[in-house]
């Protein structure tokens, strides 16, 4: 029996066409992503190319679809462009088209820092450890040293809204 995280062998009589569609059906993937996911299936190279251009064509798949819901919905999760940007490159999307997205969704990551901060902590750390804390938090969701000393600085004034 197989787990639920591996993919299942290729069905006989189902074309690398049919399975990419499967998995369109459930959410955007990048072609990268499809690609692998394919392959570990074991449908051969050029087949997957050949579906994956079609559909591309077809506009059935776009990375710069899957881009722009990735950013959208990461942002609503409180993450930070650095965090963002490295799960894009791992999914296959190139730097200038992350960027991109990135700025096209018009975040304010400072805000945003303020929000995640103030949402997890009730104040900013009265010793100097704990705010290393805090600033160590910001960082592994994402945020950049400035926004991360802003957001301290920031989050908990309530003269800010």
């Amino acid at each position: 029996m197989t787990s639920p995280w591996q993919d299942t062998p290729k069905e006989p009589g189902r074309s690398a066409r049919d399975d990419i569609i499967a998995l369109l059906a459930r959410r955007e993937y990048s072609a990268s992503e499809l690609d692998e996911r394919l392959r570990r299936k074991g449908h051969e190279e050029d087949a997957i190319d050949t579906a994956l251009t079609a559909l591309q064509e077809e506009g059935l798949q776009s990375d710069a679809r899957f881009t722009e819901h990735f950013v959208r919905s990461h942002v609503a999760r409180g993450q930070g462009e650095i965090k963002i940007a490295s799960a894009l490159y791992q999914r296959g999307i190139d730097a200038a088209m992350a960027r991109q997205a990135l700025a096209d969704s018009g975040t304010d990551w400072f805000s945003l820092a303020c929000e995640v901060l103030a949402r997890r902590f009730s104040d900013p750390g009265s010793t100097p450890a704990e705010q290393a804390k805090r600033l160590r938090y910001l960082a592994s969701r994402g945020f950049n040293g400035e926004q991360s000393r802003h957001a301290l600085a920031c989050a908990f004034d309530p003269s800010r809204d």
